[in-house]
């Protein structure tokens, strides 16, 4: 399947924001983390965070269906930070979020530094981003007990 990123406007944050719930909910149960959880997010949130200059959402298209959506948050010309990012459950595990992540690098080719951050405790999340080369920087936040939020960064020589 063809994966592409097509640029989302602000008439398009409701579908951002149903999007972003459908794909944070299980780990919203799982760790009952409505302090930081992208599930918790409330559509004026969107809305806001769409409005910064520096902040650009893009839809993960698979053949003109929307199955996910990034954030790209221009940190400065050369580095960005990658918060959220993400695909509608019935389409994970099948590789359309490492096209998305290959799609956004090659878009925006002059980015040198990446930075992320996921849930040390979701092995499979850490795994994914260190196979695309990302590299835990030392940072880690205590969320709560049994959940930490570990920082990745990835520089492209």
């Amino acid at each position: 399947m063809n994966i592409t990123l097509r640029k989302a406007t602000f008439d398009e944050c409701a579908e951002i924001h149903k999007l972003q719930v459908a794909s944070f909910t299980e780990l919203l149960k799982k760790y009952n983390d409505v302090e930081t959880n992208p599930a918790t997010e409330t559509l004026q949130t969107i809305k806001h965070k769409v409005n910064q200059v520096f902040t650009t959402y893009y839809f993960i298209m698979a053949n003109d269906v929307k199955i996910g959506a990034v954030r790209l948050v221009k940190l400065s010309g050369t580095a960005c930070r990658i918060s959220p990012i993400f695909i509608l459950p019935e389409y994970q595990n099948k590789g359309y979020a490492r096209k998305a992540m290959h799609a956004l690098e090659a878009e925006f080719s002059d980015v040198v530094e990446w930075n992320l951050d996921t849930i040390k405790q979701e092995e499979k999340l850490c795994y994914f981003y260190e196979k695309l080369g990302y590299k835990r920087t030392g940072k880690d936040e205590d969320i709560k007990p049994g959940m930490t939020i570990a920082y990745y960064q990835k520089i492209i020589n």
